[in-house]
Parts: C-alpha cells; sequence; structure tokens
C-alpha cells in the first residue's frame, strides 16, 4: 500500500511523544491525521486510539467520518469494522471518539491503555483537558498528536507546543493551503474572496496567523505575514529598547525587551522580543545579553517609568552600555499610532514570528490597549523603532530656511 504524502508533513512520520500541526484552513492537516491513524492500525495490531475534541455533542462533529472516508479510499476496509460509535481495528484494536468535556478525572482512567490520542480542533481544547489527558495516554511507545488553527498564543495546546519550552522531542510543523498539492479550486475561490473582502480576518482563516481580537486595532494580522522574513537582510543599526515594569512582584507586568533593526534598505526590522518576568537584575542582564547577541548599538529606555532607577539598574550589571534614554509626553497608543503606519506602508518586517508580541500588537486600538495588563512588548518595540525612524515622529520641520538675493544695484532703494 502507498500513501502520498505532502511534504510539509514527512517530520511527523518519525516516532515522537508529541506531534502537531497548526495553521489554517485547506492544509490538509485532518486528512494527514486521519490517514496516520489508519496506516497506525496497519502498522500496529490491538491499536488503541482516541480521537477527541473539547466538546463533542454527536459523533457528526468527530472525525469518524473522515477516517471512515480513509479507509476506505486507501483500499483496506476489510482490515476494518465500521460500527455506529466505534471503528474496530486488525487485532482486536478500537478507534474511539470522545469529548473531553464529557471525562472527569475517574472516567478518564478508562484511557490508560491507548496508544494514542488525537485532539482534533486543539485551539478549543482548556488546561484542564490537557492536564487530565496528557498522563492518561501512558502505553509504551504512546503518542499524543495535535491539529489546530490558533486563537492566540494563550491557547492551552499553542502554549503547550509552540511556547517557550515545548517538551523534549516535540515535532510541530506549519501547514497552509499552500503547502497542499491536492488544494481545490472551489477553496481557492473562497480563499481569494476572503483575502480581498475579509483583511483583518484573512491570515487567521487561511494562513494560520493568530486571531485578531481587538475591534479597531492599529495592526492587523495580514499586514504583519505580509511582510515576514525568515533572515534579517544587512542591519546597519540595531538598539535593544526597554519598558520595565513598574515591581517585579508575581502578578506585575511583564519587562518589555525588544531587539529591532535598521536596514541597509532603510527598512525597519524586528529581531527578538526577550520580555520576560523578573527582578531588576534579571531584565538587565537579558538587555546586556542581548547587546552582545546582536551587537547593538545602544540600549533605548523611558525615562518617565523609573527614569534614573532604570538607568542605575542597567549601569550596576553593565557600566559600558551606551543608554538613550527617551521622555513619554503622550499615551502609549498614541505613540504607537506613527509606528504602525510604517507597518501599513510596508517599512517594517518581522524577522521569524514573535506571537506574544504579535497578540499585543493586535489588541492596540487607537482608543488604548484593550488585552491585559500593560502592552509593555508592543512600548518596547515603538521606543526602539521610534529611535530607528525619528522622523516620523517628529514630523517635518515646521518653517523651511530660504536664501534670497538682495538687488543692489543701481536703482536699489537699498542703494
Amino acid at each position: 500500500m502507498q500513501i502520498e504524502t505532502p511534504r510539509v508533513f514527512l517530520p511527523l512520520l518519525e516516532p515522537s511523544r508529541y506531534k502537531g500541526a497548526f495553521g489554517g484552513r485547506g492544509s490538509g492537516k485532518s486528512h494527514f491525521f486521519a490517514e496516520l491513524i489508519v496506516e497506525w492500525c496497519l502498522r500496529h495490531r490491538g491499536a488503541r486510539i482516541v480521537c477527541i475534541r473539547e466538546v463533542q455533542k454527536s459523533l457528526k462533529e468527530s472525525a469518524k467520518r473522515l477516517i471512515e472516508d480513509k479507509i476506505n479510499a486507501l483500499g483496506v476496509a476489510k482490515h476494518f469494522d465500521v460500527l455506529r460509535d466505534e471503528i474496530k481495528t486488525p487485532g482486536g484494536g478500537v478507534i474511539l471518539f470522545q469529548g473531553m468535556q464529557d471525562h472527569t478525572s475517574e472516567t478518564i482512567k478508562s484511557l490508560e491503555g491507548f496508544h494514542v490520542a488525537w485532539g482534533e480542533e486543539a485551539q478549543t481544547l482548556s488546561s484542564r483537558s490537557l492536564e487530565m489527558l496528557r498522563p492518561t495516554i501512558r502505553a509504551p511507545g504512546s503518542e499524543l498528536w495535535f491539529s489546530w488553527n490558533p486563537r492566540n498564543a494563550s491557547d492551552p495546546v499553542d502554549a503547550l507546543l509552540r511556547g517557550p519550552e515545548p517538551p523534549p522531542g516535540a515535532l510541530v510543523v506549519r501547514a497552509n493551503y499552500s503547502d497542499n498539492p491536492w488544494f481545490p479550486s472551489e477553496l481557492e475561490g473562497e480563499r481569494a474572496f476572503d483575502e480581498r473582502t475579509k483583511p483583518d480576518r484573512y491570515a487567521h482563516i487561511w494562513l494560520g496567523e493568530y486571531e485578531p481580537v481587538a475591534i479597531g486595532a492599529i495592526w492587523d494580522r495580514l499586514v504583519l505575514h505580509r511582510n515576514r522574513r525568515a533572515e534579517a537582510p544587512p542591519i546597519k543599526r540595531i538598539v535593544v529598547s526597554v519598558d520595565p515594569a513598574v515591581s517585579s512582584e508575581a502578578g506585575s507586568d511583564e519587562h518589555g525587551i525588544v531587539v529591532t533593526g535598521l536596514g541597509e534598505d532603510a527598512r525597519g526590522y524586528v529581531l527578538e522580543d526577550a520580555s520576560l518576568k523578573g527582578t531588576p537584575s534579571q531584565w538587565a542582564h537579558r538587555v546586556s545579553v542581548m547587546v552582545d547577541k546582536w551587537q547593538a548599538d545602544a540600549v533605548v529606555i523611558e525615562r518617565n517609568q523609573g527614569g534614573d532607577m532604570v538607568r542605575h539598574t542597567l549601569e550596576s550589571v553593565r557600566r559600558d552600555l551606551r543608554i538613550i534614554e527617551v521622555v513619554a509626553t503622550r499615551g502609549k497608543h498614541v505613540r504607537a499610532e506613527p509606528i504602525s503606519a510604517l507597518y501599513h506602508l510596508d517599512r517594517v518586517s518581522h524577522v521569524g514570528t514573535h506571537a506574544r508580541l504579535e497578540d499585543q500588537m493586535c489588541q492596540m486600538t487607537a482608543s488604548g490597549f484593550e488585552g491585559e495588563g500593560s502592552p509593555d512588548r508592543v512600548d518596547a518595540l515603538v521606543w526602539g523603532l521610534t529611535e530607528l525612524f525619528p522622523k516620523v515622529i517628529r514630523g517635518p520641520e515646521k518653517t523651511v530656511k530660504r536664501e534670497i538675493d538682495i538687488f543692489q544695484g543701481e536703482g536699489s532703494w537699498m542703494a
């Protein structure tokens, strides 16, 4: 038996405790995992697999029909017994379809001997569901698979598999419609229509970008994605900008630390979001590390926010830093608007994806920040790009000096 697999999913054919595929509509994520389930059952007699969603009110909402179609399309129906609410697999195994909200800490134990759990539409899985599922699937060589279209970086599955510390050895791929060799013309028509008529949601629906949450946001996912770069070009100037939190208590805001650069092409580049929670000493050390890593020219700090204390904290860690102090005379959202204009003019690119920074950006509106806490990452970004593009903030000079010739010849009133 031969199975044609899109190249984007090839890494997921290797053994791993955690496998994930995220991306937009039409990428073929569900089709890949449905085929992989059929393949697993043929390779492992007696395989026990559970396909889960956060909420499943009926089998119509499950992947059962898709897996049935794959069994028939691959010509292996004689090896399976499709029943009303489950599928019997070779060697006495079974494929079940369940909703995690129907489980308790006791009922979940019925899945302890299962070899694979596939979480489809995994962006809706709650922290509670993941906490119950992960230790339950514990058979030797067992695997946890997830497919999802990200909503935001705080989705539990996104935090697990794309966060700062994913599980060791986790295999995660990004797949979009452009990776699907069988992307149908009907869907292409839908995609093109959404690109024209839903620019604010297109990147989320079709490109797997995080969902824009704030109505009237001054940044949008489509602009961020359109200008995204895999690598930075030659950079002629780099700064590390800092927006420290007022305190370092457990519930305090993050210390915004963002590295930005001005390319030789006169465009801005966001190189790294190194924001963190921690003590003043910890954020100051992080800034020092970023300066060395990116060979930055200067550190930009906001004088209003701690003023001399911010400078003192940095100099207590490292005295040779070149520090540029800036003063905030307007609100955060007002300062951000000229920088967002640079993005809409395609003059700024993000090198790679900076999920939490981009989440904050898309919650910044002309009326203020609509997310939780303070937008420290955005504020650091704005200070960095303001330093690199000072004319954007100051605008053109309000007067122009003109040179004029004064007639002093014969007949001049000045003669």
